[in-house]
């Protein structure tokens, strides 16, 4: 006759290793859920990336045509395809994930920046030439850990461009090694005291709030808002 102790264990070990390979099936299956969602972000970013080329060459021919027409033919909001907007979207997400293809993300994170340079560069020339008052905020961030109100300032300016559509936030990584970039930043003269913002030529350190931003940009004042934030002030009232 069995023992009925060694029965028990024996039981009991079963039971453990059935719960251990569930588990383990578990994790697997949501590891492989989550790498593949991660990979096929980083696919559409990827595309997003290979169509980029054709638009800032796009820019820059929009630009010469622009050239050769009359100013009554040029609006504040001429450049920043909304591509461009979607690659800076799906960027924060892979960001925010801290996983998948890193140097992938870099990559792409360095052509987001020099195309924003570019935007940047353009709407520059365009109201030197056209007496145009386009409003920028130049946001620098890191996300090494080192900037404990970068993702809370990041929320804000989201807030503000979702508010005034015609408002261009543009958001550089301040470690990212792209040439173009560390030459806007010693223009600019940013320290590495994070997050911080270039408006007006001026650069603000630490987070700033939108009511904050509002009173350092009063030109934002000018600027027509979202229908739905118009929308929901009249619900208010």
């Amino acid at each position: 006759m069995e023992d009925p102790v060694v029965n028990t264990r024996g039981l009991r070990w079963s039971t453990y290793l059935i719960a251990f390979g569930i588990t383990a099936l578990i994790f697997a299956t949501a590891f492989y859920v989550s790498n593949y969602f991660n990979n096929q972000r980083v696919v559409d970013v990827r595309n997003t990336e290979d169509s980029m080329s054709t638009d800032i060459l796009s820019l820059e021919t929009q630009f010469d045509l622009l050239t050769e027409h009359s100013c009554g033919d040029i609006a504040e909001n001429t450049i920043l395809p909304s591509e461009l907007t979607s690659l800076g979207s799906q960027l924060s997400y892979l960001e925010a994930q801290g996983s998948g293809n890193q140097q992938e993300v870099e990559s792409l994170k360095s052509l987001y920046s020099v195309l924003e340079i570019k935007d940047y560069l353009l709407m520059q020339q365009l109201a030197t030439k056209c007496n145009l008052k386009p409003v920028f905020i130049l946001y620098f961030y890191s996300n090494q850990g080192d900037c404990s109100d970068c993702e809370k300032q990041g929320y804000a300016l989201t807030s503000l461009s979702e508010t005034y559509p015609q408002l261009r936030v543009y958001s550089f990584d301040y470690n990212l090694n792209v040439g173009a970039l560390q030459t806007l930043i010693s223009i600019d003269d940013v320290d590495d005291n994070l997050p911080a913002l270039v408006i007006n030529g001026k650069v603000y350190y630490g987070f700033k709030s939108v009511d904050d931003i509002q009173k350092i940009l009063p030109q934002l004042s000018t600027l027509q808002k979202s229908a739905t934030s118009t929308a929901a002030t009249s619900t208010k009232k």
